[in-house]
């Protein structure tokens, strides 16, 4: 009888976690969702992380972003990355990896929180906490903390654990804004002085 009770418990405990674990990712979709709008979408962030402190503006289309901080402005096309450093007035162009884009853009995780993560929910007043913990230890994100407002699902915080240690997205004013493809790429153009160095 104690065993038959032990099992039924067992069983109980397993299927709970399923539910959770689909609640949690319902979120994540939701979340996905309300970030990615087809026209565009803007905000302000502020980033804590081990070794760095920022803040700045974003815009994002897809899987394309602009980033301006007080020390650089930064386009990715979906493909291609364009860092410009203001202080030394240069140009690195390079193809950067997905924790490498988390680090620079905090709605990234609209497209890697499908691929390789387990998922956990905590509801906290007016917010949903979703916590990420990837299945492969060679990910370059361990662990991952997304909060989003219950009713809207638009992400108000994101903290992520990399080799360095944590980093902390804080993101506010987010607003949809009909943007164009041009803002996502560098314009030499624009920096005709800049020097430009090719990482690729």
């Amino acid at each position: 009888m104690e065993i038959r009770k032990y099992i039924i418990a067992a069983l109980c405990a397993i299927c709970s976690i399923g539910i959770h674990a689909q609640s949690a990712k319902q979120v994540l979709d939701k979340t996905a969702a309300a970030v990615s709008a087809k026209q565009g979408a803007q905000a302000s962030f502020t980033i804590k992380g081990p070794s760095f402190n920022t803040q700045g503006t974003i815009a994002v289309k897809g899987r394309k972003f602009q980033a301006t901080t007080p020390q650089a402005i930064i386009w990715f096309d979906g493909k291609t990355q364009w860092t410009y450093m203001k202080q030394n007035d240069e140009v690195n162009i390079s193809t950067p990896t997905a924790a490498q884009l988390q680090a620079i853009n905090p709605y990234n995780f609209i497209y890697i929180y499908k691929q390789g993560y387990a998922y956990t929910l905590t509801k906290k007043g007016g917010s949903h906490e979703v916590h990420l913990t990837a299945k492969d230890p060679k990910k370059g994100i361990q662990e991952m903390y997304i909060v989003t407002n219950a009713k809207t699902y638009v992400p108000s915080q994101i903290r992520m654990k990399q080799q360095k240690g944590w980093t902390t997205i804080d993101i506010r004013n987010f607003k949809t804004a009909a943007l164009s493809d041009a803002i996502f790429r560098f314009n030499s153009k624009d920096f005709p002085n800049a020097e430009v160095i090719d990482l690729r």
